[in-house]
């Protein structure tokens, strides 16, 4: 059974009028907060990292851990995205990968627990699910001296960087070290690390975010050797790059499915797929970058030969917003999802709310409170949109969103106190 409003329509001066009503969310949905690891955004912090005492340092850890999680399950949300492995790392016992020296401060140093291990744990008791999130490429944040040193002398206590053990994957993007998407190698090892967690762990998902060809007008991948070794039967290294990202997908899903059929492999790519004045086929925005044309990730593809379980696009952008309007680009991936097994669910830009933008003022009003309500109530009332995720954890602290959260509190807080557990297509019970 489903308790939700009512909304007949995409009628925005309809939901504009529903200031301050109770209105109960959708309660088979998937209700979620990106917890990002990554320069210690969400957790741990950085004041955790610098504790000398290990035993105490794993305490304050595991404490921030709970925390997030009490928070989480009094907000109604009953699924985390925790990122994993943010940089060719991980927070994980991995035979493959070093452990993440945003928990220690030393790349590879063993930080006492398997975070893991036992975020699983608690989230489980408290009826959240825990979807595994990672950075398939990315292997450093800078390319630094300190960093390459880092990724050259890692600490013994777990497997060297990839940096180090295959120096001819590195490439440079965006100014960090990246893997070449193009080497078949590159592939079969993310695929390993996949099945390590799928295998080891009880993950009820699996994500990727944005960072496939991750690049930037003033650092972009070298890989003109690489396509001449592996591309020659493509018309252009576009295509060839987009073939690369396709095979990725469709490999890691096909790898899960065969490890543990029940665990659900989800990307979240950035908001547009293309733009319809590039082809008729796209959304009717004008987004300087898209997921086929910049980061080669053909996501619409994805969606239609069903080679994901769900799909999340980061639709950052406001109700309002003229070259990326958020009601119609919702619109576009509900129609995208229609007739295909794959669930749609919408990340939303929680960092923006009570910041000022100058062509995005809605943020600012009221903290940026009616903006989320009517995306969230947008969200509720597409049949397709079968939930929404919220980028980032941290900001459900923020005072100021305080008027946000309770809203959280009160709809899918509300949900939490209907249902014993949330029921979420293919989602794998706990208990």
């Amino acid at each position: 059974m489903h308790f939700f409003a009512v909304i007949p329509d995409l009628n925005l001066n309809f939901l504009a009028g529903m200031k301050g009503n109770r209105v109960f969310a959708d309660c088979d949905a998937f209700h979620a907060t990106w917890v990002a690891t990554v320069i210690n955004l969400d957790w741990p912090s950085k004041q955790s990292t610098a504790i000398a005492d290990g035993g105490k340092r794993v305490i304050a850890q595991k404490s921030e851990l709970l925390a997030i999680l009490d928070r989480a399950q009094k907000l109604g949300i009953n699924a985390v995205i925790f990122q994993v492995s943010p940089t060719a790392d991980a927070f994980y016992q991995s035979s493959i990968l070093p452990w993440s020296s945003y928990l220690t401060g030393v790349l590879g140093k063993d930080p006492g627990f398997d975070p893991l291990k036992f975020m699983i744990a608690e989230a489980h008791k408290r009826r959240i699910e825990v979807h595994a999130w990672f950075n398939p490429y990315r292997v450093s944040m800078d390319t630094s001296r300190e960093t390459q040193e880092a990724l050259k002398n890692s600490s013994p206590d777990s497997p060297p960087s990839v940096y180090k053990t295959h120096p001819k994957w590195i490439g440079v993007a965006s100014k960090r070290y990246v893997l070449d998407p193009g080497i078949p190698a590159v592939r079969d090892w993310m695929g390993n690390i996949v099945g390590e967690v799928v295998q080891k762990y009880d993950v009820d998902g699996i994500q990727f975010d944005d960072y496939f060809y991750s690049e930037t007008p003033d650092s972009q991948l070298d890989d003109r050797k690489t396509f001449a070794r592996y591309g020659t039967r493509f018309n252009s290294k576009a295509d060839w790059r987009r073939y690369n990202t396709y095979k990725l997908v469709q490999d890691v899903f096909g790898r899960v499915k065969k490890i543990r059929p029940t665990v659900r492999f989800g990307i979240s790519p950035g908001g547009m797929w293309r733009n319809r004045k590039d082809d008729p086929l796209g959304s009717d925005t004008l987004a300087g970058a898209t997921n086929y044309d910049s980061d080669f990730a053909d996501t619409r593809r994805w969606v239609k030969d069903g080679i994901v379980d769900y799909i999340a696009p980061q639709v950052y952008w406001p109700l309002e917003r003229e070259a990326a309007p958020y009601g119609t680009i919702v619109k576009w991936w509900a129609q995208t999802v229609r007739g295909t097994p794959v669930d749609l669910y919408i990340g939303m830009a929680l960092y923006k709310a009570g910041e000022t933008y100058r062509l995005e003022p809605q943020w600012a009003a009221e903290e940026g409170f009616t903006e989320i309500r009517r995306e969230l109530e947008l969200n509720e009332s597409v049949p397709e949109v079968k939930g929404s995720l919220l980028f980032r954890e941290s900001f459900l602290r923020e005072p100021k969103l305080r008027k946000i959260t309770d809203y959280m509190a009160r709809n899918w807080g509300g949900c939490a106190r209907h249902k014993d557990a949330p029921a979420q297509k293919k989602a794998k019970n706990p208990f």
